[in-house]
């Protein structure tokens, strides 16, 4: 049993959502999103809110149960609020530029890193050394997120790096004499 999926999505005023030819659309105040409906668990739009729950009894429509309750109201709070990650960047002369639809990082390298921004999501650097990445779709933001962070991990001896705001990175010792 899913403890998760049992509550159903409340909807907000202002947010309208439907079902056509087994794909969800959600449309809010920040934009549209949809997502395609899997055939194991069954939705119903009701006047509080959407009810996810498992179409039949078998183990795949339990254990999908959960995370598609998830992702519905992902898309939810996706067109009502948003999501944010912030990336905090450390390390002698590594900084971060946004400029238009590019973000520009030097991170040591002989080169800028240039990165280009997809669609729908939205990148600042409020300053050098904080990037902050927001959009509606919050599978895109985490992926941009992710991908950024991946050109320079933090490294554990001097911490050096692109880290997630609020990640902690364990340190270690140095070599001894």
């Amino acid at each position: 049993m899913s403890r998760i999926g049992k509550k159903p999505v409340s909807v907000p005023a202002g947010v309208t959502a439907s079902i056509d030819d087994r794909i969800l659309s959600v449309k809010g105040p920040k934009g549209t999103l949809s997502l395609t409906l899997r055939d194991e668990i069954s939705y119903t739009l009701e006047n509080d809110g959407i009810l996810v729950k498992p179409a039949n009894e078998t183990k795949a429509a339990r254990a999908f149960w959960g995370m598609q309750r998830t992702l519905v109201q992902n898309l939810v709070t996706g067109v009502t609020e948003g999501f944010t990650k912030k990336l905090l960047i450390t390390g002698v002369g590594y900084r971060a530029n946004s400029q238009g639809k590019v973000l520009k990082l030097q991170l040591g390298y002989s080169h800028d890193v240039n990165i280009d921004v997809p669609e729908g999501i939205e990148i600042k650097t409020p300053d050098q050394t904080t990037v902050e990445i927001s959009g509606i779709d919050k599978q895109k933001v985490g992926q941009i997120a992710a991908e950024i962070r991946r050109w320079r991990k933090p490294e554990p001896y001097k911490g050096k790096g692109i880290k997630y705001d609020g990640e902690f990175i364990f340190r270690k010792e140095g070599k001894k004499k």
